[in-house]
């Protein structure tokens, strides 16, 4: 299909224009550009083969209804909270956005300001994460976004910053934009939570300078139909760590996207994720690619998904090794657990590699639980359902382990037992 039929085949295209303001502006428009020669996603692109990204595109979101929690995910961890509701932030349900060692401003405070430290990050990391893959989701997001924090951080916060998303309307679109700047010698955690809209399109930029470590965290919602877009795009210099973990449960279609770029040596990047389907209308994809271009770096890549009643799991991973990027070491793997004959895991794992002196490997699999570990636990008294949950919970667990905070870990892993719990049937 050519730039031009794409464009003209969908509506959302036809007129759009950038919010009017300051400094942001120069970003939107240069994302408009390159959002209307890139055309919005259709099945046939390579990086959209295993996913329709209609729901994503249509002119106006499918209907999905808010799902509310009693328990609130991480409600007794000490934290500043900043709550958006259905894509708006709402001050009275947060937190003053003060945090030690941490500059918190609002994009939708400064959008008529001329100067900003976030001007020289705004759509950049996004912009040179467009090549080799175009990722237009990404562009219409830059070029539409009005909301979202931006984040710097000069200090080592004793508690986490948390982004809670909440829907109210069954109808409502967020559209977010995140930047985080990590100064050198600097620490964060990250914590996002929960549904920003029936459908959302989420973008965070985060920038690591020498020496500075970023842990992110982030649980998505568990409203059902939910249709979500998320990008991460990161920059991670010398000695610097970024450690990104995802839960998800629930929704019709996730796209989570994951886009790295290792410039400094002896630079850490961990990301992985755990994915719980079911049912025929869950759709969920996890699209990485991690480049490698500086001496003695690490990479992890750790997904797991467990898919049943016809969930369909779709992974692709890539790990890029740019030449003169010797002593690399990058870590691969995917996994799923299909608990029927229904559910489908579609894998696209990548080497590229360019420099002669690495440790670099991938791996992907996908099968039924173990009979024997079956076998063991039914011979001691263990009901099925039961057994079957303990050996799924065991599954995800090296995923979970990528998660650097044990209280956090753990609350997680509480969910995922109490999930299972309710959907043991």
């Amino acid at each position: 299909m050519t730039v031009a039929s794409k464009i003209a085949a969908d509506p959302r295209l036809d007129g759009l224009t950038v919010p009017a303001g300051g400094w942001p502006t120069a970003a939107r428009s240069s994302a408009l550009m390159r959002l209307q020669t890139m055309g919005l996603p259709v099945k046939r692109d390579e990086y959209w083969r295993y996913t329709d990204p209609s729901a994503l595109v249509c002119e106006a979101p499918l209907p999905c209804d808010p799902l509310q929690t009693s328990t609130p995910i991480f409600g007794t961890v000490d934290k500043t909270r900043l709550v958006f509701v259905d894509g708006v932030f709402d001050a009275d349900q947060s937190d003053a956005p003060e945090l030690a060692g941490v500059e918190i401003t609002r994009l939708f405070e400064v959008n008529d300001l001329d100067l900003h430290w976030a001007q020289g990050l705004y759509g950049k990391l996004e912009e040179a994460g467009q090549s080799p893959v175009a990722r237009p989701l990404a562009a219409l997001n830059t070029a539409q976004a009005t909301e979202g924090m931006l984040v710097r951080v000069t200090g080592k916060p004793e508690k986490p910053l948390h982004i809670s998303y909440r829907q109210s309307s069954k109808t409502s679109e967020a559209i977010l934009h995140h930047v985080i700047k990590v100064e050198a010698g600097a620490e964060l955690t990250l914590l996002e939570t929960g549904t920003p809209g029936a459908r959302s399109n989420v973008v965070l930029e985060v920038d690591i300078a020498d020496g500075g470590t970023l842990h992110h965290v982030r649980p998505q919602g568990r409203a059902h139909g939910r249709h979500v877009a998320t990008h991460l795009f990161a920059r991670v210099a010398t000695e610097a760590t970024l450690k990104s973990f995802t839960l998800s449960l629930n929704g019709q279609l996730t796209r989570n996207e994951i886009v790295t770029e290792i410039v400094g040596d002896d630079a850490a990047v961990h990301v992985g994720g755990a994915c719980v389907g079911d049912g025929d209308a869950f759709h969920h994809d996890d699209t990485v690619f991690i480049t490698h271009d500086a001496v003695n770096c690490e990479s992890r890549q750790v997904f797991k998904k467990v898919l049943r009643n016809g969930a369909t799991g779709v992974f692709q991973g890539k790990i890029l090794v740019k030449a003169g990027a010797q002593k690399t070491d990058g870590y691969q793997i995917s996994q799923a657990l299909l608990l029927d004959g229904d559910s489908q895991f579609l894998a696209k794992p990548e080497l590229e590699i360019y420099a002669d002196d690495v440790a670099c490997s991938h791996g992907s699999t996908s099968g039924a639980i173990d009979e024997d570990a079956m076998f063991y636990l039914r011979s001691r008294g263990v009901p099925e359902k039961e057994a079957q949950n303990l050996l799924v919970i065991a599954f995800l667990g090296e995923a979970l382990d990528e998660i650097e905070n044990e209280d956090l870990a753990a609350d997680l892993q509480s969910r995922l037992e109490a999930w299972f719990s309710r959907h043991s049937t």
